[in-house]
């Protein structure tokens, strides 16, 4: 499988995020070429701030695993790290993150600041805009029906 592959894997479940009223953001953890972790915002269906897809495919991929270092694991994500997940994929000493559109907003591994660039032990690669049209537009489409609808009706803001 390519890079746009697996980034389409992640759109996937962009969508089953989309679907179910969350910001439609996926991912998932490749390892000798399988997919090892998945995960899909959560937040409002747990109610939880640390429920980023991001998160969620790095415990899949653990538990997959056996043990928590990623090592030889590749991270595809619909969107930039936020500074949570950059540290979360830091710590899983994950060596390569793909994301697909930029988040100027909380971007953590370019847009705003690099975390992978500062002095931890561990400097994952970091390549973007894979397949960046997809997983903006999702993101754009999403954020229009939001704004269509009441604010009472608002769960993610």
């Amino acid at each position: 499988m390519e890079r746009e592959d697996y980034m389409r894997e992640a759109l996937v479940l962009a969508r089953e995020a989309y679907e179910a009223g969350e910001v439609p953001v996926g991912c998932v953890i490749v390892k000798n070429g399988q997919i090892i972790g998945r995960g899909r915002n959560r937040r409002e269906e747990k109610q939880s701030a640390l429920s980023h897809a991001e998160l969620e495919a790095i415990e899949d991929a653990c538990r997959t695993t056996g043990g928590w270092r990623l090592q030889g694991c590749q991270l595809y994500v619909t969107l930039e790290p936020c500074p949570m997940c950059a540290g979360g994929i830091i710590s899983a000493r994950v060596p390569e993150v793909y994301y697909g559109a930029k988040d100027e907003g909380f971007g953590a591994v370019g847009s705003i600041l690099n975390l992978f660039e500062e002095n931890f032990r561990h400097h994952p690669k970091v390549i973007g805009h894979i397949l960046e049209a997809e997983c903006k537009a999702i993101l754009q489409d999403f954020f229009v029906q939001v704004r269509e609808k009441e604010p009472t009706n608002l769960k993610l803001l």
